[in-house]
């Protein structure tokens, strides 16, 4: 693997991180905070798990009909979303407390998804956050089928009408994920990326089949030995509860990253500017008054304050952000905002079909 470098003979750039990171610890100082989860992120940390695991355990003790069951697996799936953007996410950063065991503990429930923590944890916090927006190392912008999210990979005629059909793809996310989970592995094991995180291969792998059978056998087996619904009720239940989690994970994402003012990179030379000042570029937030929304996504329409402060727990955002956005201001840095939620998928749109023209 050939890591990018972000290099800045930019003093003002150099200035403006080192007020900016004086002006965030201030705050905390000031408030006599932590910068990590308190207990209303434990509260909500308790709601987001209940609506994944009661309507599943409803299903399994009481006798319903297949459209309530269905509409059970679709409040499952908005838990799921839920649980992945509002307690995983903040603890595989390390971020929900200062104990290592209780972060481990939490980032596991993306088992609860099926997925591996550890292919997580590569691919979002040290790929992802470190090379955000540069197409060959942050795999969040890769083509993914027939979705074209770089202006720096091939463009297709097919791409043209992506803005309309994506939100199809952006639903198969984690179910795409119970199986390349594995491969995925493996091209980290390549690139030498199993060994800066302490971990073998083959262990890995085998611990990762030994967990999707558990979520297989749990997510499926229960429900046929403890219900009537037949297996392909049961199937559809598990499309329909993954489908609605991808929809608004994807969304969620893509809204931060690939909008209008989001520039984007190749890695195929250095890039000269500050990562801080990468972070800004590349970064967008949204809808940061809307309270419900803030609340349900973990804090991520706070983009720009999570990867700048990815150590801090998203329930302090809302009061850094103003902080961030007027120091950058000040030093004349970038700082993208939409300001609803409408207007950051309308931006979004609106990049899909820009990256699906010539």
């Amino acid at each position: 693997m050939n890591p990018v470098r972000f290099t800045s003979k930019d003093a003002n750039e150099k200035l403006f991180v080192n007020t900016l990171k004086k002006n965030v610890n201030d705050y905390f100082k000031t408030n006599h905070l932590s910068t990590k989860a308190n207990s209303a992120m434990v509260i909500k940390s308790i709601i987001l798990i209940s609506l994944y695991l009661v309507p599943f355990v409803l299903i399994l003790t009481i006798p319903m009909n297949s459209w309530l069951a269905l509409l059970c697996t679709v409040v499952m799936g908005i838990g799921i979303a839920g649980v992945g953007m509002g307690v995983m996410h903040d603890a595989a950063h390390g971020a929900y407390s200062r104990k290592h065991w209780l972060n481990d503990l939490l980032a596991g429930s993306l088992y609860l998804l099926g997925s591996n923590v550890l292919n997580w944890k590569i691919q979002h916090n040290v790929l992802h956050h470190t090379y955000t927006n540069v197409n060959g190392l942050d795999e969040d912008i890769d083509e993914k089928g027939p979705i074209r999210l770089s202006e720096n990979t091939p463009l297709k005629k097919i791409h043209r009408f992506q803005y309309i059909y994506a939100v199809f793809f952006y639903g198969l996310m984690t179910v795409v994920m119970l199986t390349n989970d594995f491969t995925r592995l493996r091209h980290y094991s390549k690139l030498g990326l199993l060994k800066t995180q302490g971990k073998n291969l083959q262990t890995e792998f085998i611990k990762m089949l030994f967990r999707k059978a558990i979520y297989l056998g749990l997510i499926f087996g229960l429900p046929l030995w403890l219900t009537p619904f037949n297996f392909w009720q049961v199937l559809l239940g598990f499309f329909v509860m993954h489908w609605i989690a991808s929809i608004i994970l994807s969304f969620v994402f893509q809204m931060a990253h690939v909008v209008e003012g989001a520039s984007q990179e190749d890695s195929l030379h250095d890039i000269e500017t500050d990562w801080h000042v990468h972070q800004l570029r590349t970064t967008s937030d949204f809808a940061r008054n809307n309270r419900l929304l803030s609340w349900y996504v973990g804090g991520l329409n706070f983009q720009i304050e999570h990867h700048l402060f990815p150590g801090i727990c998203h329930i302090h955002y809302k009061k850094i952000a103003p902080i961030v956005e007027a120091t950058a201001l000040k030093y004349n840095m970038p700082y993208n905002l939409k300001p609803s939620f409408r207007a950051a998928l309308f931006s979004h749109t609106q990049r899909l079909k820009e990256l699906g023209r010539a």
